[in-house]
């Protein structure tokens, strides 16, 4: 049975499973989904992707071959979703509860080497729950040995309807080969994805957006609910999911862009290298209107 922890601070009600990837299964207020609601059953399959929010520790994305070169030893990473390796060790690990009160939540993953990731590391998520909405502190720590590449994230699902709008601005996208999922050029947002102002999510984008501007916006109008998204400049990429045909959309701040382990030579992966013992941290705020 997977063990769920609740936090209800006004008007906001969330339920966490630590277990499941260290994620987040769902989140109402006042009765109404903010996250997607949990999916029929998730928590019995244990299925981060099914439940509303998980994070992306040590990294985001895919990652091309599912390999990358470190310091000259090529490490293979295993396919964990579509055949490719993707977002990391985080979400496919059990956390554990380090702090809890009336109103906030601390986990914490001490990852081991192994195939999901070479290198040791410890990442936290802290949680805190306000009147005005959810804010969450991410930290990763490099516990091993050597320097490693460190970076992080989160993947929220959002409930969308025929009401549902988006708006969002930023300076690049990432822009994917017809035949790949890796993307292979940076340039300026297409006219036809630009939602600068408020539209209805374009479906057909699964993209990750370079220098976007605070905040991004979401509006269900027919729920009486709007919900801005914020984050530090520890994560500078904002991926957009937006699925044909689909009653969801995923908004997902992250500090690197897709396939940043492979581009560790360029100026904008997004990837920190840390020293032993060095921390990264990041925050991002889910603010309720």
């Amino acid at each position: 049975m997977t063990e769920l922890v609740d936090l209800e601070v006004g008007d906001h009600a969330l339920v966490f499973a630590p277990e499941i990837g260290g994620s987040i299964a769902s989140w109402t207020r006042r009765g109404v989904p903010v996250l997607r609601p949990l999916q029929p059953g998730a928590l019995e399959q244990r299925d981060p992707r099914a439940l509303g929010c998980y994070p992306l520790f040590p990294f985001s994305g895919r990652v091309a071959g599912r390999r990358f070169t470190w310091r000259g030893i090529t490490h293979e990473l295993p396919a964990l979703l579509g055949g490719h390796a993707i977002h990391g060790a985080g979400w496919q690990e059990p956390w554990r509860v380090a702090d809890l009160d009336a109103r906030s939540l601390s986990l914490v993953l001490d990852h081991i080497p192994g195939p999901l990731w070479p290198f040791a590391f410890r990442a936290e998520q802290c949680f805190t729950v306000s009147p005005e909405g959810l804010t969450v502190e991410l930290e990763i720590t490099n516990t091993d040995m050597q320097p490693t590449p460190a970076a992080f994230g989160l993947h929220p699902y959002f409930p969308r309807n025929a009401d549902t709008t988006l708006q969002f601005a930023a300076q690049r996208v990432w822009l994917n080969p017809a035949d790949s999922e890796i993307p292979d050029r940076r340039e300026a947002v297409p006219a036809a994805w630009d939602h600068t102002t408020a539209r209805p999510p374009v479906e057909g984008i699964d993209n990750c957006f370079a220098g976007w501007t605070r905040p991004a916006r979401l509006s269900w109008p027919d729920r009486g609910l709007a919900l801005s998204i914020t984050a530090d400049a520890a994560l500078a990429h904002l991926v957009v999911y937006i699925p044909a045909g689909r009653d969801f959309l995923a908004v997902e701040p992250v500090a690197n862009m897709n396939d940043g382990l492979n581009r560790l030579d360029s100026t904008w992966h997004g990837f920190s290298v840390l020293a032993p013992g060095a921390t990264l941290r990041g925050s991002v705020a889910f603010n309720v209107e």
